[in-house]
This record gives structure tokens, C-alpha cells and sequence, in this order.
């Protein structure tokens, strides 16, 4: 079952389910969020919840999807009161292809030395090794970075801004996993989105200290929300449209079937943070790209479409990347 969360000028925030081509609206809720927080105190799946709960109001998906509608689409999952309590974050080097991109981005061995293995790729075969640790067993801990709050999420269609002070913007085609946190500190898993985690890859490259700082972007999130059991093996597609015409794509995949570390050990390195089971927060992470474009050597240019596309995770999300050239000026700080 799949999930969108809309708004609209005049009725505000609705929830639909996506029965293709049309959009069935949910009754008495009005976000993603309060519908998983009825299931967990009901103690119910979110599939029974929804189908206790649709309605026959049916919208139009391909004018709202396309953006000819009043209906607008939002992120698949969001705080819907508080942005500042949604903790966006992410877990790299989990797929082969992004691992040797990287690799390749911070090696710097001489012409004919025999390569170090770089920390990159280090942390990759440390997920190899230990990554898929046995029920009840801890794990190996993956990569771990901070993107921001839900202030950073955009929705389909939403430009992503490649700020003044930034060298670079690339598309990262991953999947999102969307939680929140039950009244007595419980995770839980509300399902998984299609996820553009949009970095800086050329401050990465000048400096593998500069992955943190490469991070704090905006990111692309949905168009629709999957719930229910995870798919193990999932394929997809990631493209660049530049004036209306496709300049590169490459398959990816993703999954666990896909990636080094298992979807519950990314999730406890996550979560065993005290400050990550605030009751009543809301988490999105990303579980890693596959591949991208910068990879293959091409650097995006203003207006630029990226196209996140995975089979079981609905229609494709679509972002334009705009660049601000304004320049930069030094911040001031006022002593108080």
C-alpha cells in the first residue's frame, strides 16, 4: 500500500491512497503522522487503519502529479506541526558503486605505488565483515551523517537549492526510511520513500573532512509513501533531463539484497542514541545511493531534472536543481 500527503490553498492537508490513476482521500486525518500515531495507540497495521478509513472521493493523481492541479503534493513523511522535531540523516557507503566512488574521490596514492586502502574503503569492508550481524547480536556500525531538520525536505516537483557558498550539486538516488517515536520511546517504522540525498561532491572530494559539511543540503522526498513489508530486493532508475531531454541515467538498486549492512542494523546504530527515541519526533534516513551521475564525471547545471525512480516505491520523484549565484557575504554575529 502506498500513501501521499497532499494540501490545497482552501482544505489544507489531506491524506490519499494511490490506487493508479486516481488518489483516494483518507477521512480524519490530515498527515501521515497522526495516521501512524492512531495505529500505534489503536494497535493496529497502518493497512488496516487506512482501509478502515478511505473514503470515495477520488482526485486526479496524473494533474496533481504533474503539477495542474490545485492540489499540491508534500514530502511523503513530515512532522506536520513542528519541522524542527524531524531529524533528517543518512547511513553511506552501503552499496558497492557508492563505496568506489568515493574510494576513487579520496585516493591518492603515487603513479605505480601500491594503494592504501583509503578510510572510505575501509569502512565499506568493515560492513562486509560485520554489517548482517545475527538476530540479537549488534553489529558493525555503519557510516552515520546529519542533514538537517524537515525544514530541508522537499516535496516532488520542489527545486533543490544549491546554496551561494556551495561548489557543487548532485543527485544521490536513495531509498528513506520515515519513523517516529511511540510515547514510550519505541521507533517505529512508518514505511519507506524514493529519496534524492542531494550533496556537494566536489567539497567532498577536496577533503573527506568535508563529507559533514557537504551534507547540509536540501533533499528530495517522495512523491509516495510504502507501507508494510519491506521489499528485500529493490531496482530502480536514476536520470538527468536537461532541456526537456535525458543526458544520463544508470540502473540502481537497493535493499538489503543490495546493500553490506542489514536494514536492522542500520536502524539500531540509528536509534541507540537516547537523543534519537524522543517521543513524538519524527526521523527520516537515507540507506545510501547505488550510483550518481557525478560518479560517471558529469557535473549538473542549473535547471537540471533529477529522477529518482524505484519500482516498488510508486511514481517517480522529480527535482530541478536551481543554483543560487547571488555571492556570498560574511554573516554577522550580534554581541549581545
Amino acid at each position: 500500500m502506498r500513501l501521499v500527503q497532499l494540501v490545497h490553498p482552501q482544505l489544507g492537508r489531506r491524506v490519499a491512497r494511490v490506487e493508479e490513476p486516481h488518489l483516494h482521500v483518507l477521512t480524519a486525518t490530515t498527515s501521515i503522522y497522526r495516521l501512524a500515531q492512531d495505529a500505534q495507540q489503536q494497535d493496529l497495521s497502518l493497512e488496516k487503519l487506512v482501509g478502515a478509513s478511505a473514503t470515495e472521493a477520488r482526485l486526479d493523481y496524473d494533474a496533481i502529479y504533474s503539477g495542474r492541479s490545485d492540489w499540491r503534493l508534500l514530502p511523503a513523511f513530515d512532522h506536520p506541526e513542528e519541522p524542527s522535531r524531524c531529524l533528517v540523516s543518512g547511513t553511506g557507503l552501503t552499496h558497492t558503486a557508492s563505496a568506489k566512488n568515493r574510494d576513487a574521490m579520496h585516493a591518492a596514492a603515487a603513479p605505480g605505488s601500491a594503494a592504501p586502502l583509503t578510510d572510505s574503503m575501509k569502512m565499506f569492508r568493515s560492513g562486509v565483515e560485520g554489517g548482517r550481524p545475527e538476530p540479537g547480536r549488534v553489529g558493525q556500525a555503519p557510516e552515520w551523517f546529519y542533514k538537517g531538520n524537515g525544514a530541508s525536505l522537499c516535496a516532488h516537483g520542489e527545486p533543490l537549492l544549491s546554496p551561494p557558498f556551495a561548489d557543487d550539486g548532485g543527485e544521490e538516488p536513495e531509498m528513506a526510511g520515515c519513523y517516529f517515536i511511540a510515547p514510550d520511546g519505541t521507533p517505529c517504522r512508518v514505511g519507506l520513500a524514493a529519496g534524492n540525498e542531494f550533496s556537494d561532491h566536489v567539497r567532498e572530494k577536496m577533503n573527506y573532512l568535508y563529507l559533514a559539511e557537504s551534507k547540509l543540503r536540501p533533499a528530495g522526498l517522495g512523491p509516495e509513501l510504502l507501507v508494510g513489508e519491506l521489499p528485500a530486493d529493490i531496482r530502480g532508475r536514476v536520470s538527468i533531463e536537461r532541456d526537456g531531454r535525458e543526458i544520463w541515467s544508470a540502473p540502481v538498486g537497493t535493499g538489503e539484497a543490495n546493500m553490506c549492512h542489514s536494514i536492522a542494523n542500520i536502524e539500531h546504530h540509528h536509534f541507540k542514541h537516547p537523543q534519537h527515541r524522543r517521543p513524538g519526533d519524527v526521523h527520516v534516513h537515507f540507506f545510501g545511493a547505488d550510483d550518481f551521475s557525478f560518479g560517471s564525471g558529469l557535473r549538473l547545471a542549473d535547471g537540471d531534472v533529477m529522477v529518482v525512480a524505484w519500482s516498488p516505491l510508486g511514481r517517480a520523484l522529480r527535482n530541478p536543481l536551481r543554483v543560487d549565484r547571488t555571492g556570498q557575504s560574511p554573516v554577522k554575529v550580534r554581541a549581545l
